[in-house]
């Protein structure tokens, strides 16, 4: 009540100052324009599903402790000293992850709170910066949320300039979908270029490398075909000195079968002359 009081004065203040000073004033309600705008609802389906995730994950964690919990009441009457120390130490530990977690995902600064504010900010700041738009477009000297902790115990419906944010914000969406989509096409274009550049640049290399291949590829040809000429004379001149090499080998060995043949013509003459001497000398005696 003291909060309602405070605010009622606060609000007749400034409607007699409005009232003296010729002063215009206006109101949004920011719940229902976040839930006309497209952005918003997907961010809070995204912020759903990883709170989905996170609850998920606490569940589990409380399932794995109430087991715990059970298996050391069954087991209790069988366990040392020890081992239920140790059982219960584990379950404790458990305890303090779940804790822990849920600060974690869930309290002041967790990341559920850090995921929000990264997700709703930025339409946040779209939404200010049209009311400040039209603000000074109409000349409001005053723009108030109807959905914040200020409480409105009247409002007029004909200073609600909550479509008209809307319709600042749509505008504003399709003239940066204009601008992205010159972007896009500005970028496209010139990637299409550069890509066109490219692909000439990598085909004229492509084809300078073709040559520069075929160019070595017949030098290498030509090297081989040289040394093929040139290790076919070697063989014909090492061929022929084999030729000519066994040719007067083979003419040696007829000098000596020659020689051999004279020799033993002439042992078989001496001694067919000596028998005969011996047969004379004999028939004489």
């Amino acid at each position: 009540m003291k909060k309602v009081f405070i605010v009622f004065i606060l609000l007749s203040s400034i409607q007699v100052n409005l009232a003296q000073r010729g002063q215009n004033i206006a109101y949004i309600d920011m719940d229902y324009i976040l839930q006309n705008v497209p952005e918003y609802q997907e961010a809070e389906n995204n912020l759903t599903a990883k709170v989905v995730k996170w609850k998920a994950n606490l569940k589990k964690l409380e399932r794995h402790i109430e087991t715990l919990k059970t298996d050391l009441a069954n087991e209790k009457a069988i366990l040392t000293k020890d081992l239920i120390e140790e059982k219960e130490d584990d379950i404790t530990i458990k305890q303090q992850e779940l804790a822990r977690l849920e600060s974690l995902y869930f309290g002041p600064n967790g990341d559920m709170f850090l995921y929000r504010k990264r997700l709703v900010k930025p339409i946040q700041d779209m939404v200010y910066n049209s009311v400040q738009e039209i603000a000074r477009k109409k000349r409001y000297d005053f723009v108030f949320d109807k959905s914040s902790d200020l409480v409105m115990l009247f409002s007029n419906k004909k200073h609600d300039i909550s479509e008209l944010v809307l319709n600042s914000i749509v505008k504003g969406r399709k003239i940066q979908q204009k601008k992205n989509n010159t972007k896009t096409t500005t970028n496209n274009a010139a990637k299409n270029k550069t890509s066109n550049l490219k692909k000439k640049n990598t085909q004229k290399k492509v084809a300078q490398k073709k040559k520069v291949e075929a160019q070595k590829l017949t030098k290498k040809i030509e090297t081989q075909q040289k040394i093929d000429s040139i290790s076919k004379v070697k063989k014909q001149k090492i061929a022929d000195r084999k030729k000519e090499i066994q040719k007067k080998r083979e003419e040696k060995l007829k000098q000596i079968a020659a020689k051999r043949k004279l020799l033993k013509e002439k042992k078989d003459a001496a001694r067919k002359k000596a028998a005969a001497k011996k047969k004379k000398k004999n028939d004489n005696k």
